[in-house]
């Protein structure tokens, strides 16, 4: 009897041992467990109003501290091609009017694929040669009955002279310009003022309060002493705040638009520079146009291979000839979209210069139908998909800050990285990203920390799915005279540089918007359908 019961203890003792390791190991192994089961699994992802465990990527996070001194670097490379300028009088300051540029080797007619070369000697507005550089030039060649252009290069030698050089891309007549967008005394008080406030423009949110809407001021930075919400990405250290509303919390925001503020960090005599008169001048305007002929006919250029990722970039990257983008270490060729996307899904991410692709696939492809996600405003998600090809096209907006005077929902925004971290990829999925427009009126290293953690979003995904196909869309240029302070091309130039410099160590295709839209003359952020497609085409090229 006493040895049955000593059993039936022992028993009980290893049955217990064995729940608790099966306890212990269910529990370990939970997420193991669910997923064999192909049961679903509820994990909390970031947003603006709730913080939680991001996911974890393949490669270690980079620390907040390391991302600063990786700004820090771009900063530095950025003032030292940003040298400050001494400015004392607007009769100092470069003009165009006195500036004198002369063409290196003149001839009566040129060979289509020369190089004319053209040497500039800036003055200023009492004739004096200037002693240093710094001017920021825009050159191009035009033959508008041709629908031609293409920009020219401009090296400065800091000593008051710059070489502007135009390949003579084809034949006829050429007109040839150099304009003084802003004199060397102006780029460096656009330089100095832009790092000084984050106040160029003020946002307003709008937080649901029952039936009722209660407004408050927001911005990226906010030097209040009153309670404020803190929108905050903990990973990426990423944040954007308002003032708390009084018995409203934080997660009611619902809404946001934007004003430009009243407020200048340049002087006045640094801002009479900036007046239309003054902005875009041209300096070569007394120049004829030139004759380009066929020579060397008997001799045939090799044809470029065909566009793909890693290609070597060139100024200029290309020309434009009878509307058509012509790049010049490569070649495009007319590509059927439709059946180029056949089963790809593709990702539009960024601004609005990147929603007119969106636009103009719809307008494109008749069998794309648009899929109503329910949301409104004019910063609303697209999604269109060709249910017979498998086509799948997404537009989505960038985070903050976001710049317009319409009312648009901020449940739905997030930042890029964020959105990237989500997606699978694979071969058939695009990716393609275009950020700088909203970026302009505040100070960059709120740009560059925001391409640095795009750029780690996208090497993760890379790491993960190498087929994945990642392109950059650059920025475009803009209307000439359009409130210099905060949003003239100066800006969009060093961000155009920081962008290639960030992304040149990934394998990611980049269209450069910047040299296209120069070359087409259009001083539009939006360009025309004509831009747009031959920027889509060369997209076309690297994937198809």
């Amino acid at each position: 009897m006493t040895m049955r019961m000593t059993n039936h203890k022992s028993l009980l003792v290893l049955l217990l041992i064995l729940a608790s390791w099966i306890t212990f190991t269910v529990f370990r192994n939970s997420t193991e467990l669910w997923t064999a089961l192909k049961l679903p699994i509820s994990l909390p992802h970031w947003n603006f109003f709730m913080k939680s465990c991001p996911e974890a990527p393949l490669n270690p996070v980079v620390s907040p501290r390391k991302t600063e001194l990786r700004i820090k670097k771009i900063m530095e490379k950025l003032d030292q091609l940003i040298p400050n300028r001494p400015f004392t009088h607007v009769t100092s300051t470069t003009s165009a009017k006195q500036s004198r540029a002369t063409i290196l080797n003149p001839q009566d007619t040129y060979c289509r694929g020369d190089q004319l070369d053209v040497l500039l000697e800036v003055k200023d507005h009492l004739g004096r040669r200037k002693q240093y550089g710094g001017d920021f030039l825009r050159a191009r060649m035009s033959s508008p009955a041709l629908k031609a252009g293409a920009s020219g290069k401009v090296t400065d030698f800091n000593n008051g002279t710059y070489l502007v050089s135009f390949t003579l891309f084809w034949a006829g007549k050429v007109s040839l310009s150099l304009l003084l967008i802003h004199p060397s005394e102006g780029v460096s008080a656009l330089w100095r003022a832009r790092k000084q406030g984050y106040d160029r423009v003020i946002f307003t949110g709008q937080f649901a309060n029952g039936t009722s809407q209660v407004n408050s001021d927001c911005a990226l930075f906010l030097n209040s002493s009153t309670e404020l919400c803190e929108y905050l990405d903990t990973r990426d250290q990423e944040a954007f705040y308002c003032v708390k509303p009084q018995h409203v919390p934080c997660a009611a925001l619902t809404h946001m638009r934007s004003k430009n503020k009243n407020v200048s960090y340049l002087s006045k005599q640094e801002r009479s520079l900036f007046e239309r008169s003054n902005v875009g001048v041209e300096i070569m305007e007394k120049f004829d146009a030139i004759t380009v002929s066929n020579c060397n006919t008997e001799k045939t250029a090799p044809v470029p291979k065909k566009c793909k990722f890693g290609m070597t970039s060139t100024v200029p990257s290309g020309h434009v000839w009878k509307d058509t983008w012509n790049p010049v270490s490569c070649s495009l060729a007319p590509i059927e979209m439709k059946e180029c996307l056949k089963g790809k899904f593709v990702y539009l991410l960024g601004d609005s210069t990147i929603r007119q692709w969106m636009e103009y696939f719809k307008s494109s492809i008749n069998t794309l139908k648009s899929v109503d996600l329910h949301e409104t405003g004019k910063f609303q998600h697209q999604f269109g998909v060709d249910l017979d090809k498998n086509i799948k096209i997404q537009w989505q907006k960038h985070g903050y800050p976001l710049v317009g005077s319409l009312n648009f929902s901020v449940k739905e925004i997030e930042y890029l990285a964020r959105v990237i971290d989500r997606i699978g990829g694979e071969k058939n999925t695009i990716i393609v990203i275009s950020l700088g427009q909203h970026f302009r009126p505040f100070p960059i290293d709120v740009f560059i920390q925001r391409a640095l953690n795009i750029h780690d979003a996208v090497q993760r995904l890379l790491l993960r799915s190498p087929d994945t196909m990642v392109i950059i869309k650059a920025e475009n240029i803009r209307e000439m005279h359009n409130d210099a302070e905060r949003f003239s091309d100066f800006h969009g130039y060093i961000q155009y540089l920081a962008i290639k410099d960030i992304f040149q160590d990934l394998n990611v295709g980049i269209i450069d918007a910047w040299d296209i839209t120069i070359a087409y003359g259009t001083n539009d952020v939006h360009p025309p359908q004509s831009v747009v497609k031959n920027q889509i085409n060369i997209m076309l090229n690297f994937i198809c």
